[in-house]
């Protein structure tokens, strides 16, 4: 693992939190919009704490044994393979469930008896069950403007976690996290952050995410490189909110306001 902690800018007090349930063996549900820095703040946590971190990107099609573990058979026949919730427990790591309400309901049950005084994996094709060290950690995320009746997290499931609500940095913050992750300079950075507020404000009218922190440093990137903003702001920005010619239209309204060219 390497010694170099990701860069990640508090909004607030989430450090503290995080280091609070690590030391006091609590799982941590982490709430926010794509593309604040949900996954980041996981990613410099686990590196600052120094523990090993397992990441799961979870989907429809996730099953429990893709979190604990399958029967293989190799070369030498039948084996038992962990999966990364399993290598996680094992090794006293933090294993992290991004957008977690994408997985099956059925699925999620799985973490039940880690999220409460047991602090246990019972391993059901093995007969194994692992009790998780006090340095292990269980983290999950979801995006709450995703939830609907068939999408969301079981109040039996959510009730389990100590929570914290994520969004998009403050103007000034935005600012400064674009300049350490790309390099560019302080005039960039606040237009491309002006951009970004412009466009947040069409959220819930017409489009159905807003223009992430996540987007900002792509554009920022391919300007950096020498690519022309104008491009850039409508390749890493705009294109991906919507696929609506309308929409992409009114939206380079508002960036060409900003980077007439």
């Amino acid at each position: 693992m390497s010694d170099e902690i990701p860069f990640y800018a508090p909004q607030g007090d989430e450090v503290t939190l995080f280091e609070h349930a690590w030391n006091n063996q609590l799982p941590l549900l982490i709430k926010g919009p794509t593309g604040c820095g949900k996954t980041r703040f996981v990613q410099h946590m686990a590196a600052r704490l120094g523990r090993p971190l397992y990441t799961v990107s979870c989907h429809d099609d996730l099953t429990a044994a893709d979190l604990v573990g399958r029967h293989l058979i190799g070369d030498s026949g039948t084996y038992w393979s962990d999966g990364p919730l399993t290598r996680a427990v094992r090794e006293g790591a933090i294993c992290y469930l991004d957008e977690v309400v994408e997985a099956r309901k059925d699925t999620t049950v799985v973490l039940h008896p880690l999220t409460d005084d047991r602090r246990i994996l019972p391993i059901e094709r093995t007969g194994e069950t692992l009790r998780a060290p006090d340095e292990f950690m269980l983290v999950i995320s979801y995006n709450p403007g995703y939830q609907n009746l068939l999408k969301n997290l079981k109040p039996s499931t959510r009730q389990r976690f100590i929570a914290s609500t994520f969004d998009f940095p403050d103007p000034e913050l935005e600012k400064s996290v674009l300049i350490e992750e790309t390099g560019i300079d302080a005039v960039l950075a606040a237009r491309l952050v002006r951009l970004a507020e412009s466009l947040r404000l069409l959220k819930n009218h017409d489009l159905e995410e807003a223009a992430s922190t996540r987007l900002l440093v792509y554009a920022a990137t391919l300007i950096g490189s020498g690519y022309p903003a104008h491009a850039a702001c409508r390749a890493a920005i705009v294109e991906p909110l919507s696929d609506d010619a309308e929409t992409l239209n009114a939206l380079m309204e508002v960036v060409d306001a900003l980077f007439d060219e």
